[in-house]
């Protein structure tokens, strides 16, 4: 059975999108996402995308992880199917419905609110969850020997957020994968290390749940923007700058005592289109 893809890009966080609005696909099981996601043997991503049919929003936009793990919601990809889709689009994803639409700096995504409760990261017990008394040993000298008092956000998906001197000095390929499976964290976490450089500005690094380092991660940019303002660290527009390239994230004003939802713009790309036998990865 030949199954069409796309293969897409937000700021080289990249996908394999597979459309089954029209036609339903065989199950999609996580060793055939880990199998068309590696790079040596398969097509080759760091997240692949389903779209399907909905009954609460105009499509139903699945995540998975390169490991084949199911996740909430994905910035990126959100902006890569409203792409791929056109026009302004509801999404339903694990992690609540989303919406998407055409911006003149490429797509725009309402990401929701933000949660902040520990219960809702979640967090294994109850703690300050704008300054998380826990912390990691780092191996490095030429940055904090730790890495600690992190903020966590859930966006979508569970996110731990440090603010760092340099975040291109934290050796992220290590310590992300212990922070990632530490028991404080049941459904494991995506651990962030940010630099504020302005009051408008943050430079960013991601270690994403289930994929390691990406180029760009948009769940990832929302919940560092906010994690800084609510420490008072930046406005309520900032432009957040991860290896790929920036994000511009908008927080809005609370609502009678309730967050306002984010919004996340910035560009996504096709790079090509192409098919593969589906027994092949099966």
């Amino acid at each position: 059975m030949r199954i069409a893809f796309t293969k897409m890009h937000g700021l080289g966080n990249d996908f394999v999108v597979l459309d089954a609005r029209a036609q339903p696909l065989p199950p999609l099981t996580g060793d055939v996402v880990a199998a068309l996601a590696d790079r040596h043997t398969g097509i080759g991503c760091d997240q692949l995308v389903l779209i399907e049919p909905s009954e609460v929003a105009d499509w139903r936009m699945r995540i998975f992880n390169s490991d084949g793990s199911e996740v909430e919601a994905c910035g990126n990809a959100t902006r890569a199917v409203g792409l791929l889709i056109g026009g302004e689009v509801t999404l339903e994803t694990l992690g609540g419905t989303i919406v998407a639409r055409p911006d003149e700096n490429g797509v725009a995504v309402d990401m929701g609110v933000p949660r902040f409760g520990w219960d809702q990261i979640p967090l294994a017990y109850g703690m300050d969850t704008l300054d998380l008394p826990v912390g990691w040993p780092l191996d490095s000298a030429a940055c904090e020997a730790v890495l600690e008092h992190p903020v966590a956000v859930n966006v979508g998906n569970p996110h731990a957020v440090f603010f760092v001197n340099d975040a291109y000095a934290v050796p992220l390929a290590e310590i992300g994968p212990v922070i990632e499976n530490d028991q404080i964290f049941p459904e494991r976490v995506n651990v962030n290390v940010a630099t504020v450089t302005a009051r408008d500005a943050i430079t960013l690094r991601v270690w994403e749940r289930g994929a390691g380092i990406t180029q760009a991660c948009g769940t990832g940019a929302c919940a560092t923007a906010v994690a800084a303002m609510r420490r008072g660290l930046v406005d309520r527009e900032v432009t957040v700058t991860l290896p790929g390239g920036a994000l511009t994230i908008v927080w809005e004003p609370d609502v009678d005592g309730a967050p306002g939802h984010i919004t996340m713009t910035g560009p996504a790309s096709v790079s090509f289109t192409g098919s593969f036998d589906w027994g092949d990865y099966a």
